[in-house]
């Protein structure tokens, strides 16, 4: 099962470090039915933009968590991870949640998705306004929609290393 996973650039140099996304369990975005009954109408490319669109917010939490200190880019990872090992609930609210109950090896790893370096200004103007954006500010929620308006590049699991 794809399993998109939430990181930041230093988190992405870890995890080539160490070999491997965790210790389980590890908070991730995948088609899970309750994604497929939200997007009624999505084809399968849909679904799986709309689950990466999730881990490339939660990313964007992660960065608004470090208080500034890392480079202001989403990284995601998409992953092959045994569905057996993947667990969703039916919650509405986060229809494309799951938790990974298994560190990730590196080799399930597919590809990289990474915001470009073009895409700073507005990823570190959204981390500024992100938990005000939570909070209900239309202004704030603005700003980090004007983050979510870039697109995630794509990087072969071989290019990851020249990113961290």
């Amino acid at each position: 099962m794809r399993v998109y996973l939430p990181l930041t650039l230093p988190g992405l140099a870890e995890v080539l470090r160490a070999g491997s996304v965790g210790p389980a369990p590890l908070d991730g975005f995948a088609v899970t039915p309750a994604l497929r009954e939200a997007y009624a109408s999505g084809d399968e490319e849909e679904l799986e933009y709309a689950a990466m669109t999730e881990a490339a917010r939660s990313s964007l939490r992660l960065l608004a968590g470090s208080g500034g200190t890392v480079l202001a880019r989403r990284v995601v990872l998409a992953a092959e991870v045994p569905p057996e090992s993947v667990h969703w609930s039916a919650d509405p609210d986060d229809p494309a949640t799951v938790t990974v109950d298994v560190a990730v090896p590196v080799s399930w790893v597919a590809s990289g998705h990474v915001d470009a370096p073009e895409a700073e200004a507005d990823v570190a103007a959204a981390v500024e306004a992100f938990y005000a954006a939570e909070a209900g500010d239309e202004d704030a929620a603005f700003t980090v929609d004007g983050a979510e308006g870039h697109d995630l590049l794509w990087y072969a699991t071989q290019e990851l290393s020249d990113l961290a």
